[in-house]
Parts: C-alpha cells; sequence; structure tokens
C-alpha cells in the first residue's frame, strides 16, 4: 500500500478570507475560502484521493474496501477519529463550544471534539479567545449572554506565529480575525454558538444561537492546558516540535532540512505541508513531490516514507 495526496473539501463561512487560495492553492470556485479539511471521512465534506490508482475516490470509500490501511491503534474508533483543516479567519468566528463524547454521542449522534489549534500566521495584534478569565456560575453564564455581556468575562489571548493551544471539549473558544490555524481535531461538525458578534446569515437573520446546549457543555473557569511556544528538538536534519498528545491523536511538527522518515505499521499517518518543497520517496523508487498546502496520507503498513527536501509540516498519527 501506498502513501497518496488528497484533495480536500472548502467550506465559505461568512468570516473567511483568500489566503487559503492564495497562499496555498486551494482550488474552488467559491469567493471565500474558510476552511479547508485536509484529512477528512466526515459527512459534511470527505477528502479525495489526488494521485495514484485510486485518484478520484473519496476517502471514506478507499477505507471501506481497505480498513487495513488505518491500523490496529484505530480499532478502539467505531469511525474514523480524526479531521485535519486550514482555517483561514479574514473576520472574528463566533464564540462557541464543543460538547464531549458522551454528551454528543447521546444528543448529536456523533463524537465530541477535542482540538489542537497551531497558529501558522497572523496579523500583528491578532488574539483569540481561550476559555474565561475567572470561575463563572452558569447563572452569569447565561445572564451574560442575554445581555450582551459575555466578552466581558472571556480570555483574550495575544497570538503570535507558533503558539500552540489544546482546546479540551467544554472550553470555551473563538478564533480571532487575522489569523491562520492548523487544526487538529476529532471527527466532529458539533459546534454551540453562543455569541456572533451581531452578524446575519445569507438569508438576513442572525445566525442560530445554541446557548441551553452550550450551558450544558461548557467549563466555566479557566482552562488548564498551557498555551504558548512549545520548545522544539534539535535532531538529525531538523527540528521537531511536540504540539499535543492526548487519546484521539498525537501531533508534531518538523522543520526539515535534510529527510525523515515516517510510517508505521500499527497507524495511519497524515502530512500537512506548512512551508518549503519535498519529494516523498516510498517504495525505494517511487516520488510523490509535494510543496506548501499538500496533503499525504500515509496507510498503516504503507511502504516506508522518507520526505526529503526544505519544508515544513505537522505530522498527525494514532498512538
Amino acid at each position: 500500500m501506498r502513501p497518496f495526496e488528497l484533495i480536500p473539501p472548502v467550506k465559505d463561512y461568512i468570516w473567511g478570507g483568500t489566503k487559503l487560495r492564495e497562499l496555498y492553492g486551494k482550488e474552488s470556485d467559491l469567493e471565500r475560502l474558510a476552511e479547508s479539511w485536509e484529512l477528512s471521512c466526515h459527512k459534511d465534506g470527505v477528502s479525495v484521493i489526488k494521485d495514484g490508482e485510486f485518484a478520484g475516490m473519496p476517502l471514506t470509500e478507499f477505507i471501506k474496501s481497505h480498513p487495513e490501511a488505518l491500523g490496529k491503534n484505530c480499532a478502539r474508533f467505531a469511525n474514523f477519529p480524526v479531521l485535519i483543516k486550514l482555517i483561514d479567519a479574514r473576520d472574528d468566528l463566533s464564540v462557541q463550544v464543543h460538547p464531549n463524547d458522551e454528551y454528543a454521542m447521546r444528543v448529536e449522534g456523533e463524537y465530541g471534539k477535542t482540538e489542537m489549534w497551531y497558529i501558522v500566521d497572523c496579523e500583528p495584534g491578532a488574539s483569540l479567545i481561550y476559555g474565561f478569565k475567572d470561575k463563572i456560575s452558569k447563572e452569569d453564564f447565561r445572564r451574560s449572554i442575554e445581555d450582551n455581556t459575555l466578552l466581558e468575562y472571556v480570555n483574550k489571548v495575544p497570538v503570535k506565529k507558533g503558539d500552540v493551544f489544546f482546546i479540551e471539549a467544554g472550553t470555551l473558544h473563538a478564533i480571532g480575525k487575522g489569523i491562520l490555524i492548523a487544526e487538529i481535531q476529532q471527527n466532529s461538525n458539533t459546534t454551540y454558538r453562543v455569541y456572533d458578534h451581531g452578524r446575519v446569515g445569507a438569508d438576513g437573520k442572525p445566525r442560530e444561537l445554541h446557548v441551553d446546549k452550550a450551558l450544558d457543555v461548557t467549563a466555566t473557569e479557566p482552562p488548564k492546558a498551557a498555551y504558548g511556544q512549545p520548545e522544539s528538538i534539535n535532531m538529525t536534519g531538523m527540528w521537531k516540535t511536540p504540539l499535543a498528545e492526548c487519546s484521539y491523536f498525537s501531533t508534531e511538527k518538523y522543520d526539515i532540512f535534510r529527510s525523515l522518515t515516517v510510517g508505521s505499521a500499527d497507524t495511519f499517518c497524515h502530512i500537512l505541508v506548512l512551508e518549503g518543497e519535498a519529494d516523498i520517496v516510498y517504495g525505494g523508487e517511487n516520488i510523490i513531490h509535494v510543496k506548501k498546502g499538500s496533503s499525504v496520507f500515509v496507510p498503516a503498513g504503507a511502504d516506508m516514507c522518507e520526505i526529503k527536501g526544505k519544508c515544513s509540516i505537522i505530522l498527525t498519527k494514532e498512538n
């Protein structure tokens, strides 16, 4: 089994911009490209295989025909476990929260969402919302939504390129305008919106809020996970930066200036190229040339892949 590039579905949410087209070459007739779903088996947008004998096949169909491509580490999951995105926020996103697995499966029929953000780039002065500044009661949380004072209670964090945020299910959050993010998350599209800056949707009406559900699932105290710049490790031919590790995914950034070998008999992995160009060599002589914006799925048990070149990547796999 060989690695292959993926073509992502894209989303034109109201707050999106044009950087995914301009900087990463994402193709779409849509005016706004808010998100590209670089690795997705979700019903709301499925990645498609770009090259090789399975070219044009949705990733879901490939996995259905070749379940061994996921590896034994995925056996504990009922569905494909992760979803990986690039997100371009030209404007502020809504303040929102995601439920945990127990609540989401019971109420929505899909996984909850724990996620990680890597700040790929940002404009000067950019910031995001990460939880509450102080502990707040459920009653005061509801009141702040109703009287439009919620932003007085949230933890607003200035960001810079290379910052990492681990956002557990139940953490109130919002990406701010001028931020380009790589997001690694559980395979879920369930979001409870509590504040949307007074915007209206395409129908001219305010977008729906989900206050009662958000009150059910939100942790109303400051988040415990640290955030900011993780420490990089100098290795032969590269710098390695651990980004996040949890029961759903493990992800690392590599700044490669010689080569890196990836692949495992036990799990699939995914390569997202953030900068530069490289050749992915597999099976001895076969080559996939990748560049900024390329997305590559490496099935479990595939021929070992050597990434040769000067590039920065995010590598995600199952533990």
